[in-house]
């Protein structure tokens, strides 16, 4: 969607000097608006006796990101051992980190016990034996298969390689209780990008009706459900925002019905991270080429390998000419300089006029956008900054450089001789 009034009215003003100061490309974040929607968030489920937050840190694995983060009292979701160090070098231990994996090796295992531990969420019903210390404090991905629809990007359930199935979660849970676990929580991830907030409410009943099913069949109480991620902001111009209001409204329901019946609720807990961070990032490129062919194409000086969401998904993102808002419009593809077709970051997209220079801010790039890079043809991935609330400019990533590229050459030569 157009980037909000008041990030653009932050921003804009400066945007030519800071792209002088600077140089371009780089991606750009909104403090401020971070922690507006951070407070959204919270006063939607402020009458849950226990919200919180887990900022996904793979949507923008920035230090000075999740910073804000848990400035505001959220916790992390990691899905690797970087993630988990990144999280822990901020001080969040134990129970500020859930460790989501899939496919979990020993090394993963041993890091997610390190250094005052984390909620371990379990991906498969093997993972049971091959955890080395079961934790008190266990929870289970769940997978419903085709009891549930997914989305476009996630896909089906039962065609998705995450999860413990139906069938098997009462299960895990009795193996893992075998094993000395003592505290249970319980997960899932249906869907990314979601904009019908419906879907989610539909996610937390249906947790909430598995933990009364376990919990008969066990005897056991659960300390939370997490609803996962997925909810979406709209990058299409006339899609509308998703109702965090109604959705809160809704889960809080559920969690009264369920307390008003069993005499207690779990803690609700959720990992966005799009929705967080998504719209309140842009991607500021400079119009380096005009090229006419059988269309007009822009060149800018950036590639996919800094926003690789069109090319992977097709995915749109909002594009605006700095300056040039409002001006008659032509047919262009907005292009990069990867030796490879896709790399395109509007196709057919009606824009200003485009001349050498011109700045283009490519928005929505604050989830999955300098995180999904890469170093193909040896493209380097762009700096990031940050515009802080008391309206000073920060970089909190460098650009990479050649010396980067070439760092994993350097190594102590080891021979295995056959």
């Amino acid at each position: 969607m157009p980037m909000s009034p008041g990030f653009k009215n932050r921003l804009y003003p400066h945007l030519p000097a800071i792209a002088a100061h600077y140089g371009t490309p780089f991606h750009i974040y909104d403090e401020a608006g971070i922690r507006e929607t951070g407070r959204q968030l919270q006063a939607a489920f402020a009458d849950i006796p226990v919200f919180r937050e887990y900022y996904a840190v793979k949507a923008l694995p920035n230090p000075s990101i999740l910073a804000i983060m848990r400035d505001m009292g959220f916790g992390f979701d990691c899905s690797s051992i970087t993630e988990l160090m990144l999280a822990r070098s901020l001080g969040a231990s134990g129970n500020d980190i859930m460790f989501t994996s899939n496919n979990t090796s020993p090394e993963d295992f041993r890091a997610a016990a390190a250094e005052g531990g984390c909620i371990l969420n379990l991906d498969d019903l093997t993972l049971i034996d091959k955890v080395p210390q079961m934790p008190e404090l266990i929870c289970f991905r769940y997978n419903p298969g085709a009891r549930r629809r997914g989305n476009d990007i996630i896909g089906k359930p039962e065609e998705a390689k995450y999860g413990v199935s139906h069938d098997q979660i009462i299960e895990a849970y009795r193996r893992a209780r075998a094993r000395g676990a003592k505290r249970f929580g319980l997960h899932t991830m249906l869907a990314s990008n979601e904009l019908h907030y419906s879907y989610m409410v539909q996610t937390a009943a249906m947790l909430l009706e598995l933990v009364e099913t376990i919990g008969k069949e066990l005897g056991i109480r659960f300390e939370f459900i997490n609803i996962g991620g997925g909810l979406g902001i709209p990058y299409l111009p006339e899609h509308d925002p998703l109702n965090i209001t109604a959705m809160g409204e809704e889960i809080t329901e559920l969690f009264a019905d369920f307390k008003d019946r069993h005499g207690y609720c779990p803690a609700l807990l959720m990992e966005s991270g799009r929705y967080m961070t998504g719209p309140h990032g842009v991607l500021v490129v400079r119009a380096i080429n005009r090229k006419e062919i059988y269309r007009t194409y822009i060149g800018v000086d950036a590639c996919m390998s800094a926003l690789m969401r069109p090319a992977l998904y097709g995915a749109y993102h909002h594009i605006e000419v700095l300056g040039k808002e409002g001006s008659e419009t032509e047919m262009v593809d907005v292009v990069g300089s990867l030796c490879e077709n896709n790399d395109k970051f509007a196709v057919q997209r009606p824009l200003p006029k485009i001349v050498d220079g011109d700045i283009l801010v490519i928005q929505d790039s604050g989830a999955h956008g300098h995180a999904m890079g890469f170093n193909y043809n040896g493209k380097m991935r762009p700096q990031e900054l940050l515009l802080r609330q008391d309206g000073t400019v920060r970089l909190i990533r460098r650009e990479e450089r050649p010396e980067d590229y070439f760092a994993t050459l350097q190594f102590e030569e080891k021979v295995l001789r056959l």
